[in-house]
């Protein structure tokens, strides 16, 4: 059944002589509230990693989408012949804002994290690195390529294609997980209500039938279990939520420098997500505990 906004805001504002069909406190209500808040602590985190992973690779793809590198590779002799070279083709390249050869404290710079501070730059044979800035509209790669092995044999363009790709898969792909665990999360969810819904319904069996003896309809005895589960998983899910929001708010912050999980949290507007999350539990709630309520109502006699 499609939850009615109209029929959700009826079983909201609730019947107090129905709400006495459910009782208040129990295991139903232990399990109902527990599971709410479980599930949306997790949801909250589900949605924190997928937002800081899709970030990250984001940021990656935009840091590698107008830039390009040039590899020079030729013996002492001819390398700064070459690195002129490739130079004067980079330059009169339609779609190249700029391109300018790395220093050898800015290759050293790049090599210290793996050999440490003391490399020997200017006395070892490492390739000459050339940084290329595109514009908007980009040059042609293929044709670059022709004029610098034609001008500069010892020069390999590497346009970073084979790494923004892999990002822009990869980004898509965690947010579809990210996607994928919120709705495997709700399913778990309305299992639990359901099951719970079903246990109060069966405890509650000769309170239903007198009920119905004295002329209740099923609809009027659906909404108040309806009501009381709704209510419980929304308010279970608000604390979930709200300690889940703790928990990220605890995490590490950004660096420039670091891994997603020195990034994992919500950034502006995406907070709001985490106050989506107890809305959202709270008509799963409803549609499982009214289907189950009135199935459970055609069965019994």
């Amino acid at each position: 059944m499609r939850p009615d906004l109209s029929r959700i805001a009826d079983v909201l504002a609730g019947d107090a002589q129905a709400d006495r069909v459910v009782p208040p406190t129990g295991f139903t209500a232990w399990l109902t509230l527990f599971s709410a808040a479980a599930m949306a602590f997790l949801a909250v985190f589900a949605l924190a990693l997928s937002l800081a992973t899709g970030r990250l690779a984001d940021r990656w793809a935009g840091e590698l989408a107008h830039s390009a590198t040039v590899r020079i590779s030729a013996p002492a002799g001819q390398l700064a012949a070459q690195t002129e070279a490739a130079l004067k083709v980079l330059r009169t390249t339609e779609g190249v804002k700029s391109a300018r050869a790395l220093t050898d404290a800015e290759q050293r710079a790049l090599l210290e994290p793996w050999f440490g501070p003391d490399l020997p730059v200017e006395t070892l044979p490492i390739p000459r690195l050339v940084e290329v800035v595109e514009t908007d509209e980009g040059f042609d790669a293929e044709g670059l390529r022709l004029r610098l092995a034609a001008e500069a044999p010892g020069a390999v363009l590497d346009d970073h294609t084979r790494w923004r790709r892999p990002l822009a898969r990869a980004a898509a792909r965690l947010r579809f997980l990210g996607w994928l665990s919120l709705g495997l999360i709700g399913g778990a969810m309305a299992a639990m209500i359901t099951l719970a819904a079903n246990a109060a319904l069966a405890a509650n069996s000769q309170v239903i039938g007198v009920l119905r003896l004295v002329g209740a309809r099923d609809d009027y005895i659906a909404r108040a279990f309806v009501r009381r589960f709704t209510l419980r998983a929304l308010g279970g899910a608000a604390v979930g939520a709200g300690l889940g929001a703790l928990a990220v708010l605890m995490l590490p912050e950004a660096q420039r420098a670091g891994t997603f999980l020195t990034g994992l949290g919500f950034r502006g507007w995406h907070w709001l997500w985490v106050l989506a999350v107890p809305v959202l539990a709270g008509l799963v709630a409803y549609a499982a505990t009214r289907m189950a309520a009135f199935k459970r109502l055609r069965e019994m006699p």
